[in-house]
């Protein structure tokens, strides 16, 4: 029986675990077909199939591509995809640019919020500098004590209209689901449940990533709750979407399921893997 995983982060983004530690925590969890999708970065895809394959797991190539949609940030994933192509890797350094200017902001505004240090604190916690995020400064607030946890903090001091939020511009759809193609994979929406668009909104992006040429949504993922999984298994097949699943695994006792508690697809979905094997 497959156990699928496609949708999970190493300390080259923004994860604890190196790439072969997140392999052997999701095969010791019975995960045997796993993806790394790291934030904007593939740096860490050629470690992790070299651990997937001594764990005797089938690997996915992947990537999670952040953008700009209708002022938000959306999370575009692409599976099985050549790291190595040249346009890919042109688009992802040049989303990558800014984020060190975004983190000195944030930083600057937890100051003036009566955080001082969080800049400095945060980057304790960054692997990879051109890769500085919101969740290594969640890690270090929680470490201060300010928060009892990562998702405490986003609510509290990271979020839209909180504290330490910085908005940033990210690469456009088009451009995300123009790099996945290009480089031979396929386009998913990360985590749609977790947006916070109208149903308008949220139809007027599945519809513009289906002219684009995305095939698949999130359905089962660990930044859904569970009465969200038959929402967009239904949204899938309405959309007529494949369907993918995946822990969004962070670091272990991060994530709200990690992969040995995350159920399986709903089964009147078709699975992005179908074809795969």
């Amino acid at each position: 029986m497959l156990n699928v995983d496609l949708h999970c982060h190493s300390n080259v983004s923004d994860g604890v675990l190196p790439p072969a530690a997140v392999a052997e925590h999701a095969h010791k969890a019975g995960v045997n077909v796993w993806a790394l999708t790291d934030h904007d970065e593939v740096g860490g895809v050629a470690t992790a199939r070299a651990a997937a394959q001594l764990y005797g797991m089938r690997f996915v190539s992947g990537v999670e591509i952040s953008i700009t949609w209708a002022g938000e940030t959306v999370h575009i994933v692409g599976l099985q995809l050549d790291e190595n192509n040249a346009t890919l890797l042109k688009g992802l350094e040049d989303t990558r640019s800014g984020r060190d200017n975004r983190g000195r902001e944030i930083g600057r505004q937890l100051e003036l919020a009566g955080i001082p240090g969080a800049y400095e604190g945060a980057l304790h916690y960054v692997d990879n500098p051109s890769l500085m995020s919101r969740t290594h400064f969640a890690r270090f607030l929680v470490e201060q004590g300010i928060c009892s946890s990562v998702p405490e903090v986003f609510r509290k001091y990271l979020s839209p209209g909180k504290p330490g939020f910085v908005e940033h511009r990210w690469a456009s759809l088009q451009d995300a689901v123009g790099w996945i193609l290009g480089a031979g994979g396929i386009a998913v929406i990360a985590h749609p449940g977790r947006y916070k668009f109208t149903p308008l909104q949220e139809g007027v992006l599945f519809d513009e990533f289906k002219q684009l040429g995305g095939t698949a949504i999130e359905v089962v993922t660990g930044s859904h709750t569970p009465d969200q999984y038959p929402k967009y298994a239904n949204l899938a097949n309405s959309y007529g979407f494949l369907a993918s699943r995946g822990t969004d695994f962070h670091a272990p006792g991060e994530a709200r399921v990690d992969f040995r508690l995350l159920p399986p697809l709903p089964g009147n979905v078709t699975p992005v893997w179908h074809d795969w094997f």
